[in-house]
């Protein structure tokens, strides 16, 4: 008898933790679907904008030669030639060495294919380097020193703001494109409603898009007695923020 009374007493006790863990899952269940549902009925989410154009701090230009001669190392010879007075009028400009990288390097043979059939008429020997500098007052002159040293592929003239000068702008933008965000929100919650009591969260994004091209190359002729003039123009530098706000 009293073992059926302890059957009977771990049945009960089975069912009431069976009910209990049910009930809890149900309220666990009721919590999770009302708190999704109220986050998102109590949240407004808006986009700002800020923009500027600034002047670019930085230039990044290709310069180099090609020539031609009977045999290769003709070719390497001459055009090492080249390239070293070039670099020399470069660093006499003020450019130090870490403003100067060699891009390309290629000896490579020239053919005739007259008559059907393929023959070796030369070998052409390129070299060129990028330049990389904050000095844009020496930009027509590195051209034209350049080209007198004996350059004749100088080209791919590009402008950018610096990592630095950026850093300068970001606290700005930041400040315009929350106080954009800011605006247009309290507009919309006005319309529907409601107030901001909040922000329930936040992000950045950086859309700058400072870099203007030139690429075409320049041909190299005579000398002219003014400098080439080279003109940086402007760049656009924006940023956007999203910002979740909280409502009621």
């Amino acid at each position: 008898m009293a073992q059926e009374n302890n059957k009977d007493k771990s049945y009960y006790v089975i069912i009431a933790l069976s009910v209990v863990l049910v009930l809890m899952a149900a309220t666990l269940y009721a919590e999770s679907v009302g708190g999704s549902d109220s986050d998102s009925e109590n949240t407004l989410q808006m986009n700002g904008n800020a923009e500027m154009m600034v002047v670019p701090d930085t230039a990044t230009l290709n310069i180099g030669a090609e020539v031609m001669a009977p045999t290769a190392e003709e070719a390497s010879q001459e055009n090492a030639a080249i390239m070293n007075a070039v670099i020399e009028e470069l660093k006499d400009l003020g450019l130090e060495k870490e403003d100067i990288r060699t891009s390309r390097v290629s000896v490579r043979p020239e053919y005739n294919y007259e008559e059907g059939t393929r023959t070796i008429e030369g070998y052409s020997a390129s070299n060129s380097v990028q330049i990389t500098t904050t000095n844009l007052d020496i930009l027509g002159e590195m051209i034209d020193r350049s080209a007198s040293a004996g350059a004749n592929q100088i080209g791919g003239i590009s402008f950018s703001v610096s990592d630095e000068k950026q850093k300068e702008l970001h606290e700005d933008l930041i400040t315009e494109a929350v106080a954009d965000a800011s605006s247009k929100a309290e507009v919309l919650a006005e319309n529907l409603g409601v107030e901001i009591v909040g922000v329930k969260s936040s992000s950045i994004s950086d859309g700058t898009q400072p870099r203007t091209y030139y690429e075409e190359s320049l041909a190299m002729g005579p000398a002219v007695p003014a400098p080439t003039p080279i003109e940086p123009g402007e760049s656009r530098v924006s940023m956007s923020v999203r910002v979740t706000y909280i409502v009621q």
